[in-house]
């Protein structure tokens, strides 16, 4: 016994400690056991005045911790700590065999106590890591990864890891990783384009539809979408054979100098308006050049387009009976299906003529809305950032995925790391879509539902699964998407962030299994008080006295909120600060 039970208030048993004991014994976030018929564990969670606040957490049920308490303990129960033995009833995976548990650390409240989380509980939901600058995260992840690839006895050869890391810091970490396991394979892909072509992150620009070009260009308004869908239209063609692509040409550009001599606007409005348009969009069997039949004589299309003394272009009959005839209502127009490949400069040109088949010559305001992405895919294609979508050789979206899937030997990868350091954030959060989405689409439409589980772990989370635009332009956002409907298709989510209180309310609120590191942010530590489900006021005090390396873990793979001690990966990421003082200080002799 080590005090007797003087009250109890809803899920508080209030204990009055043994004096003895008090003087020899440190009983804060100890396990105690209230026995009687009923064997139920609480945790002393506050001491003050010799008295113990014992927190009632469940039962021991045939050598098996099961949360929650059917009856309070009575006031005559016998009370003691638990033993070691019950201890790891609470703390470690009740799972036997190797492969249906994953050691994470150990117990700095029991010493050398190993705690232990069930794999299915854990990987099959989405979870998130929390920590300020320097609490562990980073280390966290490696060596939780770590751990689940140097087992012996099962391998899980069949795990399909892509880890967007906004600093390169997993390389080191992983890298290595096959000298201690044969069958792991770890792949690398990074945006910095110095280096070799294998290693640089690539995007087939065919497997791109609109919902991905409206992220990649900026797009801010749902009435911009048309513009791309059509410009996706006329790739099909412009990405193909040549004779078709004039045809199609020549029919837009025709339907857009007749949109201008119907528009009623003045005379010489209209006459700059269309030099305007074919001396940028043009044929070769249309432009400013191509001659312009009547009987008896033969002139250039562009001196049918002069303006006689009244103010008037006389030949309005024959312009428009020359233009008629390049119209062909015979052409269908449809979305490309990612069966053949074409290049961002197909893409351009498409945009280019996008913009005129609209009909948004007619209103500057429309025409403005518009060519803002024209100008952005102009730019796009005239930066370094082109070289990510450059790639050579044909592949559809299966075949992509089972590439990035493969090792240079023809094994398999398990990890793949995307090092997104060398591009900018609004860059580097598109491309984490871009992927995100391509592996949900995948799963969606696998025969077999969830039979090939992805895991998407997002560094820096806070930077690229936020509050965007994108619900109201494409009417949701594919990381909130994937926290509501990705774990039917076995598409997980893991979210590790110094941030909490920046990242989308949605996918924190999905969430199931949390490892909250040091907290110091008062907004972030409030936060996760609001917004993680299931955490208590117990939790929220320790957040901002941990240790480096050691987190607050809870949620459905862990029987209880436990503290745990994560050992230093091995290797460890890159993700140490800066040696400052080997850096400054140099030998003054």
């Amino acid at each position: 016994m080590i005090g007797n039970i003087i009250g109890i208030e809803e899920n508080v048993v209030l204990l009055r400690l043994d004096q003895s004991l008090l003087q020899t014994k440190n009983f804060m976030n100890l396990y105690v056991l209230f026995e009687e018929e009923n064997k139920i564990v609480g945790e002393v969670t506050d001491i003050k005045d010799g008295i113990a606040y014992i927190s009632l957490l469940g039962e021991i049920i045939s050598k098996k911790f099961v949360f929650g308490v059917s009856q309070k303990p009575s006031f005559y129960a016998s009370v003691r700590l638990l033993s070691k033995e019950e201890t790891a009833y609470i703390l470690s995976a009740d799972d036997a065999f190797e492969n249906a548990y994953l050691f994470l650390g150990e117990s700095p409240i029991y010493k050398n106590t190993p705690i232990s989380f069930s794999i299915n509980p854990f990987f099959s939901n989405h979870f998130a890591i929390f920590g300020s600058t320097g609490s562990g995260k980073s280390w966290s992840v490696a060596r939780i990864f770590q751990n689940l690839f140097e087992k012996q006895e099962k391998v899980a050869y069949k795990a399909n890891i892509f880890l967007f890391d906004a600093y390169g810091e997993y390389h080191s970490a992983f890298s290595t990783l096959h000298e201690k396991n044969p069958r792991f394979g770890f792949k690398f892909y990074t945006t910095n384009l110095k280096e070799s072509e294998e290693k640089i992150l690539r995007i087939p620009v065919w497997l791109l539809g609109v919902d991905d070009l409206a992220l990649l260009l900026g797009a801010e308004k749902t009435s911009q979408l048309p513009i791309i869908e059509k410009a996706l239209k006329l790739v099909t063609i412009f990405g193909r054979e040549e004779q078709l692509v004039i045809k199609y040409k020549n029919d837009i550009i025709a339907r857009a100098i007749l949109d201008i001599l119907s528009s009623g606007k003045s005379p010489a409005q209209i006459r700059d308006q269309i030099f305007s348009i074919l001396s940028y969009y043009h044929t070769k069997e249309f432009n400013l050049e191509t001659p312009v039949f009547q009987p008896g004589y033969t002139r250039p299309f562009k001196q049918c387009l002069l303006i006689d003394a009244s103010g008037k272009i006389r030949e309005m009959e024959l312009i428009t009976n020359f233009v008629e005839g390049y119209l062909d209502d015979t052409l269908e127009l449809t979305l490309p299906d990612g069966s053949f490949p074409y290049t961002l400069d197909d893409l351009k040109d498409a945009f280019d003529f996008a913009l005129i088949s609209e009909g948004v010559l007619k209103s500057d305001k429309v025409y403005d809305d518009f060519n803002v992405l024209k100008v952005r895919m102009h730019s796009l294609v005239n930066s370094d950032y082109k070289e990510y979508f450059q790639v050579t050789e044909y592949v559809n979206r299966q075949g992509f995925i089972k590439k990035l899937l493969t090792m240079p030997n023809g094994k398999k990868a398990q990890i793949i790391n995307f090092n997104i350091n060398y591009v900018d954030d609004r860059f580097a959060k598109n491309i984490t879509k871009i992927y995100s989405k391509m592996l949900f689409d995948f799963a969606k439409e696998l025969e077999k539902r969830a039979s090939i589980p992805f895991h998407i772990v997002v560094e820096e989370a806070h930077r690229y699964v936020q509050i965007d635009i994108d619900n109201t332009l494409l009417g949701y956002n594919i990381f909130e998407r994937i926290t509501k409907e990705g774990r039917k298709y076995g598409v997980l989510l893991g979210l590790i962030t110094q941030r909490p209180s920046e990242l989308s309310e949605t996918a924190i609120s999905q969430c199931n299994n949390f490892l909250i590191f040091k907290l110091l942010h008062p907004r972030d530590v409030e936060y996760v008080r609001q917004m993680v489900p299931n955490i208590t006021n117990e939790i929220v005090k320790k957040l901002r006295v941990l240790q480096p390396g050691t987190c607050v873990a809870f949620g459905s793979a862990f029987k209880v909120p436990v503290l745990a001690k994560l050992p230093l990966p091995d290797p460890v990421p890159s993700s140490s600060n800066c040696d400052i003082e080997n850096i400054w200080f140099v030998d003054a002799r």
